[in-house]
């Protein structure tokens, strides 16, 4: 009787144990990007796509929203008929990345935004309200400033990890108190692996979405300085 009582007890310790672990490793899924779940979603769109004249299936077209958050997969439009449900890592379904669409004019692709960036400008905006005005710094281009972390109460400047290159990068800010992601850097290495020819005055952030499953979210323009070669914000006409 008592080795009945201790193996159910063994057993009971053990279901709970599992429903205890479960939320931890379903969290991790939810912050992994899986490239069979990129696969999947764009085949559900090429589907979609196919079956209704070009249309894609996306949330909003916003023209002032920036161009790589412009155009969010609208799951919804894709459940049941292309897909049973988003995939685990979608925002939709309780994960960290936003699906969504690049080149829609040419070949739609499906990439990822990873929304922790969102939440990392959400605080610095906050901050930034809570001082009353932005403590601009430093003018790096026509409407492009560095940050004053330090009226912000930051001791050191926040960042955030780069999806491309996983290097720490920078924020900076326009008139307008517009928080966007410096990708300067991942740029510059890219630049130097891959053998790219620029046109004057011409958009240079595609170049990171070649061989990647990301896009730079909240990024400006860029494009290459005829000089020296290295990546310049692009001026806004």
């Amino acid at each position: 009787m008592r080795i009945k009582t201790i193996s159910c007890l063994f057993a009971l310790l053990t279901v709970l144990l599992s429903g205890c672990m479960y939320p931890d490793q379903q969290l991790t899924q939810n912050q992994v990007p899986y490239k069979d779940q990129i696969q999947s979603v764009q085949s559900a769109v090429d589907s979609f796509r196919k079956d209704n004249g070009g249309i894609l299936p996306i949330a909003s077209k916003d023209s002032n929203i920036p161009l790589y958050q412009r155009y969010p997969v609208d799951f919804k439009k894709l459940a049941p008929k292309y897909m049973a449900e988003p995939p685990g890592n979608a925002y939709e379904n309780g994960g960290i990345f936003q699906y969504v669409l690049v080149n829609i004019e040419t070949k739609p692709e499906v990439k990822l935004l990873d929304l922790r960036m969102t939440e990392s400008i959400r605080d610095l905006k906050l901050r930034i309200n809570a001082h009353g005005y932005p403590p601009y710094k430093k003018k790096l281009a026509d409407n492009v400033y560095t940050i004053d972390y330090k009226q912000l109460g930051y001791q050191r400047p926040p960042f955030i990890e780069s999806p491309f290159t996983n290097h720490n990068l920078s924020f900076v800010i326009n008139g307008n108190a517009d928080i966007y992601v410096d990708y300067s850097p991942d740029l510059n290495l890219a630049l130097k692996k891959k053998n790219v020819k620029v046109k004057p005055g011409e958009d240079i952030r595609s170049i990171l979405l070649n061989d990647s499953m990301f896009v730079p979210a909240y990024s400006l323009p860029y494009t290459l300085d005829a000089k020296t070669k290295e990546p310049i914000f692009l001026e806004q006409k």
